[in-house]
């Protein structure tokens, strides 16, 4: 039986100018996690991630941890199919439906950094209405269906090149483990998300395989931050 284990990029760069960047926490938190890993004794046949900077940036400096440890490393795969739904395009487009009854809406999220419980509100409920298809239709905008297709494919290729036995790490975001966790396990969009909201940084899921027989042993591991004593590297956005 093979080993999946779904890991959530470190803290990025939330209120900046550019959300894709790992902030110095979020480098922090990579690294702490690469040494766990080798503290583990875990070998790694492969490693993927998406394209996203910052999904990239924290499989390197894991896997940089881990290597300095003496283990030896795979090299990193990368598949789009597992970047991040488009929270901005969302944002986007559920907006103006959201405003007449949240008239505070466009400041708070403009000020996110400023507002961070306010804007976690906000944006947790146009994600519900996009999973929902309460919203008005934007070709631009990747449904919620759409998603879930895509990310179900790049599950399946894994699976299909997968090796019995292999332990392989999947570093993508917060959104696309809702998603593998809607596919494998069967809970609903909503329940799935409120799962979400709870992934820390860097957080460990873990899914069994077998063929194409994929099941859930374990979701959002913090034990390599709550073993260092430090609650600043406990985050969630």
């Amino acid at each position: 039986m093979g080993n999946l284990y779904l890991i959530r990029h470190g803290q990025a760069s939330f209120g900046a100018d550019d959300y894709d960047v790992l902030s110095p926490v979020g480098e922090r938190q990579s690294q702490a996690l690469g040494e766990h890993l080798s503290q583990l004794g875990l070998r790694l046949d492969r490693c993927v991630a998406g394209t996203l900077r910052r999904q990239q940036d924290t499989a390197r400096l894991a896997l940089q941890a881990l290597q300095q440890s003496g283990s030896p490393v795979p090299v990193i795969e990368t598949d789009a199919a597992f970047n991040e739904f488009d929270a901005d395009g969302v944002i986007r487009a559920l907006l103006p439906g959201l405003l007449p009854d949240e008239p505070e809406a466009l400041h708070v999220l403009r000020n996110g950094a400023q507002h961070r419980s306010e804007f976690q509100r906000l944006f947790a409920l146009m994600v519900q209405r996009w999973h929902d298809g309460e919203h008005s239709h934007d070709d631009n905008l990747e449904t919620w269906q759409a998603f879930i297709d895509r990310v179900g494919d790049g599950l399946r290729r894994l699976l299909a090149s997968a090796a019995s036995g292999d332990n392989i790490a999947l570093f993508t975001s917060g959104g696309t483990i809702a998603a593998l966790l809607h596919l494998v396990t069967g809970v609903t969009p909503a329940q799935a998300f409120n799962l979400n909201w709870q992934i820390i940084n860097t957080s460990l899921s873990h899914l069994k395989f077998r063929g194409r027989d994929v099941a859930l042993a374990s979701f959002n591991s913090q034990a390599h931050v709550q073993l260092l004593r430090a609650p600043e590297l406990i985050t969630y956005r």
